[in-house]
């Protein structure tokens, strides 16, 4: 082994080893809102989430993890003013941790995902994902949760991939009315089925995959600054583990060797991601206050100049979404060997 492969090796030891240290640290700024975690059941897969001002999306969010077979959920609530708070706080599966402090300098939310994760995920199934994201997987229709994660055991396999499908509108974004409890993809139910990029992330093991409709609708002059959609969400997670940024990256980084790099197709979902709609419009808006995002909330800056031409996503190259088989048929995700 060369010298070079074991200062990488050390210097990525040494970034996970931050990383939960920061968590270790962070948990200081949450206040537990209600813990019901005595009565989980031990093969019950869990959800972990950061929330601010989302209580219309929660009851759907809810309804949906919970008929897939969830069996608890982690919110940690950032400074709401809109209920979200006392609305988790009702729900008889979910536990509740709250605070003021800033998401900015909490990596975004991560550290203090990474402490609950450590301190209540070790040994079981954790799913990360936000309020706006809907993870689809093969055979979702007929399958629980807890059989994909049969499977991935069995398989020895402990993270799965699913990439983020922007779902989009027909017509302008503001007029994708959206109410409490409805499925957001009678809302959003358009998606690009091409038009991304991949390259490899040499430094840490992973893809890094780009494009769709927010690269080319919000991002056309400098696609390189377009997000991330590569994911890894779903892990069985061991209290040494660290997310580096977002649900994009994780430590030990083979978590993150979740494709086939011999021309082969591993098991993988995607994220159905439901950002845009008519709450989007206020959210930009108060993003550019608050300031609490990525590089400055560079993307809801974007964002909020794009809104005031009131753009329309939808081209006639869009999809409209059908299920998980035409998405596999597309080729954005593969039932693998998981027959």
């Amino acid at each position: 082994m060369s010298m070079r492969t074991l200062l990488e090796r050390y210097g990525l030891r040494w970034e996970r080893r931050r990383k939960r240290f920061r968590a270790f640290r962070k948990r200081r700024e949450l206040s537990c809102v209600i813990d019901r975690t005595a009565g989980i059941d031990r093969d019950a897969v869990l959800v972990f989430c950061t929330v601010h001002d989302e209580r219309i999306r929660l009851p759907f969010f809810l309804e949906y993890y919970r008929r897939m077979g969830v069996g608890h959920f982690f919110f940690v609530e950032n400074a709401s003013t809109d209920g979200t708070r006392e609305y988790l706080a009702d729900q008889p599966d979910v536990s509740l941790w709250t605070t003021s402090a800033s998401y900015k300098r909490a990596k975004f939310g991560m550290d203090w995902l990474n402490g609950l994760l450590s301190r209540h995920a070790h040994g079981r199934w954790a799913l990360v994902v936000d309020a706006d994201e809907f993870l689809i997987y093969p055979f979702c229709d007929t399958r629980p949760i807890n059989a994909l994660t049969d499977w991935l055991d069995a398989s020895a396999i402990k993270s799965f991939s699913a990439m983020l499908l922007d779902m989009y509108p027909r017509g302008p974004i503001d007029t994708a009315l959206y109410n409490e409890g409805q499925d957001p993809l009678e809302v959003t139910p358009w998606f690009d089925s091409g038009n991304y990029t991949i390259s490899r992330n040499w430094r840490y093991g992973n893809l890094w995959i780009q494009g769709g409709p927010r690269a080319r609708a919000f991002f056309s002059e400098s696609p390189e600054r377009a997000p991330a959609l590569n994911k890894v969400p779903l892990v069985k997670w061991h209290r040494s583990y660290a997310y580096i940024s977002s649900t994009h990256t994780l430590l030990p980084r083979g978590l993150n060797n979740v494709y086939d790099a011999w021309g082969g197709e591993k098991t993988s979902g995607l994220l159905l991601h439901t950002k845009f709609m008519h709450t989007l419009v206020d959210k930009s808006a108060r993003e550019m206050t608050r300031r609490q995002h990525y590089a400055n909330s560079h993307e809801y800056r974007a964002y909020h100049s794009g809104l005031e031409k009131q753009p329309d996503l939808w081209c006639e190259a869009s999809e409209r979404y059908i299920n998980w088989r035409q998405l596999e048929i597309l080729g954005l995700m593969s039932k693998g060997n998981w027959a």
